[in-house]
């Protein structure tokens, strides 16, 4: 589970998407640390960490990373990312039954109830049926998660399976000094010691030649396990309930060494943007579903003032020649030569 909510003031779930009611993942794995003032406002400070949501949406459009980690500027909840967020819960309660009671009907049951937990613990979320006295289209929408979470029964048993993690928070730092965290779905561990790693998705399956982007977070997971528990994790598997398909991947050490490398680049790219204050947009089709168009230049838009001091350095730039000195450049990485981490035409929110 790769979450949006991850680090934002208050957006929907990713693919990176924090599903977690209670909000414990989103506080445990913020991305950006906030310090309390003298008076108790927010302070911003410069990104501490990386996850698979916020190298996503670097990835995507750097300045959405600086909206989302450095500005944390709110969003609007959604009915696709809140959709995410109650089947991942009931998925996770639904193994806290013994294996023989782990059915569909029990499975829909818990719907409702996760739903009032939910409700309880992110209010926000009630405002997506402010416009519906009557409850129609929330019984619609509460039918669409309840359809999704039975469909995840004709792609796997969980009669057959122990989960040894469920929503495991997980965090490791390479030697460059670099914290990677994120909350895995579900780790499974055969008899013979095999890591599994399994994310749930609400939406749809990519096309095959992005499929490469879509495993960009499970890669990111594995290395952390890897580097966590010397394990290379044996297979990772993305189970899209919006379509019905699963993606398995079986990585190999070079496979995350080389996804190491990228996140290394990556990072240098955001510590080069926080120090220079040069956060550029990155304009995509996926723009049409940004709560931030109004700070936006590429719609007309000021972003608020950069609450982070900017450093000049006399040397020219790692740019190369013709970058003015002092002016950072934003590195074009790709999450896995994909053109974003969760693949074109993926609304945010369908984790």
């Amino acid at each position: 589970m790769d979450s949006s909510m991850e680090g934002t003031a208050g957006g929907g779930v990713d693919s990176e998407a924090d599903p977690l009611p209670g909000g414990a993942a989103e506080a445990a794995s913020t991305d950006t640390a906030t310090a309390a003032g003298t008076a108790g406002e927010r302070v911003a400070v410069p990104p501490a960490s990386l996850s698979p949501s916020r190298a996503g949406d670097f990835m995507q459009c750097p300045l959405l990373y600086r909206f989302r980690v450095i500005d944390r500027l709110p969003e609007r909840p959604s009915e696709a990312a809140t959709r995410g967020t109650l089947v991942h819960a009931v998925l996770e309660r639904l193994f806290d039954a013994p294996a023989a009671e782990r059915t569909a009907p029990r499975a829909k049951a818990l719907v409702p109830g996760q739903w009032d937990r939910l409700r309880e613990s992110r209010p926000e979320v009630v405002e997506l049926f402010a416009d519906d006295p009557e409850g129609e289209r929330l019984a619609r929408w509460l039918g669409e998660a309840e359809r999704l979470v039975e469909r995840w029964f004709t792609l796997e048993d969980p009669t057959r399976l122990e989960p040894a993690e469920r929503e495991l928070f997980v965090e490791a730092e390479l030697e460059s000094g670099l914290r990677l965290r994120g909350i895995i779905d579900r780790v499974d561990v055969a008899p013979t010691g095999e890591v599994r790693i399994v994310d749930y998705k609400t939406g749809k399956a990519p096309r095959p030649e992005y499929a490469e982007g879509a495993l960009f977070q499970m890669k990111f997971y594995a290395l952390v396990v890897w580097r966590l528990k010397n394990v290379v994790p044996r297979r990772l598997q993305l189970v899209y309930l919006g379509s019905g398909d699963v993606l398995t991947y079986d990585p190999v050490l070079a496979d995350l060494e080389r996804v190491e490398r990228k996140l290394l680049a990556l990072w240098e790219a955001i510590r080069r943007a926080t120090e220079s204050g040069e956060w550029r947009p990155r304009p995509t089709k996926l723009c049409g579903w940004c709560d931030h168009q109004a700070h936006c230049p590429e719609f007309g838009g000021t972003p608020p003032p950069y609450p982070l001091p900017t450093r000049v350095t006399e040397e020219p730039s790692a740019g190369g020649p013709g970058v003015a000195p002092g002016r950072a450049q934003s590195l074009p990485v790709q999450a896995d030569d994909g053109p974003s981490a969760g693949g074109p035409g993926v609304a945010p929110g369908e984790a």
